[in-house]
């Protein structure tokens, strides 16, 4: 039925019509199912919530690609596991957007004809991964396969001197972006961290309602917002309950199809839920080629995208996962969709509570979604994002049948593009002023500062980036500073003995 007649419309209509999830918390890591194991589990209740059976009719598979286990080729091993041999199978890159994107094509293929039955899985098992490495304990799991798919870090493509400084990984990225929108929207580093513990607040209350959450523990703003030897600073202005938890076992899968094989199926019109459409576009993959801080073109792009489906209002959403790595991205996102700080930004949980399966959760987001509408949710928006604010990607979904094609092409790329303004050049080898366009400061786990980073603009305004000692005490109180943002504030940037550049305010 790949190729089905264009005589019944309703052949190229996706719909999903089947979601699974499964969180294990096992007693000892050996007894922990891995990740192919609870890709599998997650496919089977899938079929089971659609209540047909779908998964040996699966001809497209998309898995999230996992970091916690490598595996030689997962599709292939998946579909062993399975007994099934679809014509079409992938492996994705790990990006926090990638199972929207993907939930996306599946639908388009099957617009196309393409595709009748098209799914959508992924897994992580770090929890059991960790506490065996910890215990030097073997999982009896399927062969580690030091010659799996690759996993690029983005060590590789960032530059010499952010990672010397160590601001190459998303614990370290995502604080410029917080720093730098707070200042653009005149708070002070107190009230923007009151706004991302509030945020976090409401996070973590729906994660105590969700039955496959890792944490069900409902925190309020102050706890979230004080550091302590359980929720200790990470990076400025991030604790540990402000960031995503990869220390999860979870997997989660949909089945896609068309609306006409779900008829035929005999499935219950109360389990479809459709597609109204969605946006992609990306930010430079490098993140110091970028324009500035204090905004995401793409991600401006995708959600004025969504809102036109909206008609025009992003309040109209009455359900929305507005992914939560680190709470720079949500707070965005808010005020570009038009709501205030008391925004019910997700169904699932977010990454810190319900889990944060690197990139898996947005799978999990979406059959949260999917159960919000078939509860009465009239307009869910699941938007998701990978990278270092870098890759972006929206979907709408209702429980409306339309006959409107979807569009064909998602990307607003262009639109992002036209926004950017200019890139100022880049100088590993700076002197002189240097005036502050964002920062961090890096802790150890003891809480202890191990030393600050800012971004600066040079007299002939490049862009640098320099490190703050940590024996430098008066410059550290300035970036620290809860009352007065350091951003826009002058120094002097000087080589250190071991080559380093070092900024000092004046």
């Amino acid at each position: 039925m790949a190729n089905a007649p264009d005589n019944n419309p309703e052949h190229r209509i996706p719909v999903i019509v089947g979601i699974g999830e499964i969180t294990d918390k096992p007693a000892k890591p050996v007894d922990g199912l891995e990740p192919l194991a609870l890709m599998a589990e997650a496919l089977k209740r899938a079929e089971q919530d659609a209540g047909a059976k779908l998964i040996a009719q699966i001809d497209s598979l998309d898995v999230i690609a996992m970091v916690s286990w490598s595996y030689e080729d997962p599709p292939r091993q998946l579909c062993e596991r399975l007994g099934i041999a679809p014509k079409r199978k992938t492996y994705g890159p790990i990006h926090g957007e990638s199972p929207i994107r993907f939930l996306h094509e599946a639908a388009l293929r099957i617009q196309r004809g393409e595709s009748t039955v098209s799914a959508i899985c992924g897994a992580e098992a770090q929890n059991s991964v960790a506490k065996a490495q910890k215990a030097e304990v073997k999982l009896p799991w399927t062969p580690f396969a030091e010659n799996g798919p690759p996993i690029v870090r983005g060590a590789s493509y960032q530059k010499p001197l952010a990672v010397a400084l160590g601001v190459f990984q998303p614990i370290t990225v995502y604080p410029f972006y917080d720093a730098a929108t707070a200042h653009h929207w005149g708070q002070t580093p107190r009230e923007t961290l009151r706004e991302s513990s509030e945020l976090w607040s409401t996070y973590s209350s729906v994660a105590a309602q969700n039955p496959y959450a890792w944490l069900k523990r409902p925190l309020d703003a102050d706890t979230i917002m004080t550091p302590t030897a359980e929720n200790r600073l990470i990076a400025w202005p991030y604790n540990k309950f402000m960031v995503a938890n990869p220390m999860v076992n979870q997997g989660a899968a949909l089945i896609v199809t068309s609306l006409a094989h779900a008829k035929a199926a005999g499935i219950a019109e109360s389990k479809m839920v459709f597609f109204l459409g969605g946006a992609s576009a990306e930010e430079p993959r490098d993140y110091l080629e970028r324009d500035q801080y204090v905004e995401s073109h793409a991600q401006n792009a995708v959600l004025k995208s969504v809102i036109d489906l909206a008609g025009g209002d992003g309040t109209k959403f009455d359900a929305m996962e507005l992914y939560s790595c680190f709470p720079c991205v949500p707070k965005m996102a808010r005020r570009t969709l038009g709501f205030d700080a008391n925004v019910q930004p997700t169904v699932t949980g977010g990454l810190t509570f319900f889990g944060g399966p690197l990139g898996n959760y947005m799978t999990h987001a979406a059959c949260a979604m999917v159960r919000r509408v078939r509860d009465g949710a009239k307009l869910g928006l699941l938007y998701g994002q990978g990278g270092y604010v870098t890759k972006h990607h929206a979907l709408v979904l209702t429980p409306q049948k339309s006959t409107d094609v979807l569009p064909e092409d998602v990307s607003v790329q262009a639109i992002a593009d036209a926004k950017r303004g200019p890139v100022p050049a880049f100088t590993a080898d700076a002197s002189g002023k240097g005036t502050v366009e964002s920062f961090t400061v890096i802790y150890d786990r003891d809480g202890e500062v191990k030393h600050g980073v800012v971004i600066l603009r040079t007299e002939a305004n490049a862009r640098t980036l320099a490190r703050v000692p940590a024996s430098d005490k008066p410059t550290l109180a300035r970036l620290l500073d809860l009352d007065r943002s350091p951003i826009g504030s002058t120094g002097a940037i000087s080589k250190a003995d071991d080559g380093m550049p070092e900024w000092k305010a004046a």
